[in-house]
């Protein structure tokens, strides 16, 4: 109960500030989001986090199936190769593969 008063109050005095702040502002800061957005080097930076993320899950994965072995059914582990197999197939929003 205590983090669902904390985020609703969080978004009234969002809503407040962003009220007086008006349209302009809002432009002002979405235009700003923008240009770093498309700046080359945070473009890059959030690449290599993703790429370090999922080569992280997948050392996490594999340390994982080895200490828990065949002790799960058969249908989680049908159910984690699906899904794996589908994950791979999709690219991110980089353009990359999640490979």
């Amino acid at each position: 109960m205590r983090y669902r008063l904390t985020f609703i109050s969080g978004l009234a005095v969002g809503y407040v500030l962003g009220a007086r702040a008006g349209r302009e502002r809002y432009e002002q800061l979405m235009k700003s989001a923008r240009q770093v957005s498309q700046n080359p080097a945070v473009r890059n930076a959030a690449e290599a986090a993703a790429t370090n993320g999922r080569r992280a899950a997948s050392r996490a994965m594999e340390s994982v199936g080895s200490k828990v072995g065949d002790r799960l059914p058969d249908a989680v582990t049908e159910r984690v190769r699906s899904l794996r197999d589908q994950r791979s197939q999709e690219a991110d929003d980089w353009g990359t593969t999640n490979t």
